[in-house]
């Protein structure tokens, strides 16, 4: 039996209601040459329970595992220890795959695929069919996932690559106390090796969640504040742009003064930069404590008192 070519791997936790959803779209697929993936970030709501009558089931071949709840970034490092495909991509608990996604990527890969790329760049689109942000570029056959935002592309994408180069770059940083490191750092690794295939396809739909990272930045921003330090010192040294590299400087600033860094300015890697820009990172920081009061405000029950 040919084994599979692509791992679809899920990270979840406290998703049993959506689970079904993704689920479903799996078994819809008019390629078969995948396997599901499922990385339990701590779940306590029968996420396990669920996926083992799946598994009994014997309909597609899947893969659970139970971790503590460490958040996404972690359960990532855990997948890529375990996904043993040519390929893989992450597709979130609450997302689900159009009914060619899997037969699209493996085409384009089979054709196209070699060592010279790291993988497929694809569409997100909401449940209506309208496009997360911006079309790829309709005249390149390959482009860098930096180089198509710093050239004025928008939203989310979705990423397949190559098992062996995602898995060779550093895992992610995990900081005690902290559940959030962005998964552009990996990203952002794999960019300075080779491109990734342009495939102008719909491959995920996406529903984003109330509770999710991507609709609660802000709080992110203040509950892991070394993590988002880590991330734009990475952005300074391979920041596609010197307007990338800038924008990174400002924010290292503000959160260096987020963690009372006193060697901050030593810890950087471009220390001019940070330097000449803190006059920004202060005002981002104010910027930030400002967002935050607002965000207390608004949040709060009647008549609590305020913060």
């Amino acid at each position: 039996m040919t084994p599979p070519l692509l791992t679809v791997f899920t990270p979840t936790f406290n998703r049993v209601h959506l689970l079904p959803r993704l689920y479903a779209s799996l078994l819809r697929q008019t390629a078969q040459a995948f396997c599901w993936l499922i990385i339990d970030d701590g779940s306590t709501d029968g996420t396990g329970a669920l996926v083992l009558a799946w598994i009994l089931e014997g309909r597609i071949p899947i893969t659970y595992h139970w971790k503590p709840n460490g958040g996404m970034h972690t359960a990532h490092n855990a997948a890529y220890e375990r996904i043993t495909t040519e390929l893989n991509v992450c597709i979130d608990s609450d997302d689900w795959m159009p009914d060619d996604a899997v037969e699209r990527i493996t085409a384009c890969w089979k054709e196209f695929g070699s060592q010279q790329v790291a993988g497929i760049i694809g569409l997100d689109a909401d449940a209506g069919g309208k496009l997360i942000g911006t079309a790829l570029p309709a005249d390149r056959a390959t482009i860098c996932l930096g180089e198509f935002y710093a050239i004025g592309g928008r939203g989310d994408k979705k990423l397949v690559y190559r098992t062996d180069l995602i898995r060779r770059t550093p895992p992610y940083p995990e900081f005690p106390g902290e559940t959030y490191v962005g998964l552009i750092y990996k990203y952002t690794l794999v960019d300075q090796e080779c491109p990734l295939l342009v495939l102008n396809a719909v491959l995920c739909v996406v529903d984003y969640q109330a509770d999710g990272s991507s609709l609660n930045m802000l709080r992110q921003y203040w509950r892991n504040p070394r993590g988002f330090a880590f991330l734009r010192k990475v952005d300074m040294v391979h920041g596609c742009t010197w307007q990338v590299r800038t924008k990174a400087a400002i924010h290292y600033g503000a959160k260096s003064l987020m963690l009372r860094n006193k060697a901050w300015l030593q810890e950087s890697p471009r220390p001019w930069l940070t330097l000449v820009t803190l006059p920004l990172g202060l005002a981002c920081y104010a910027y930030l404590l400002w967002a935050r009061q607002r965000l207390h405000l608004a949040t709060r029950p009647p008549g609590s008192v305020p913060p």
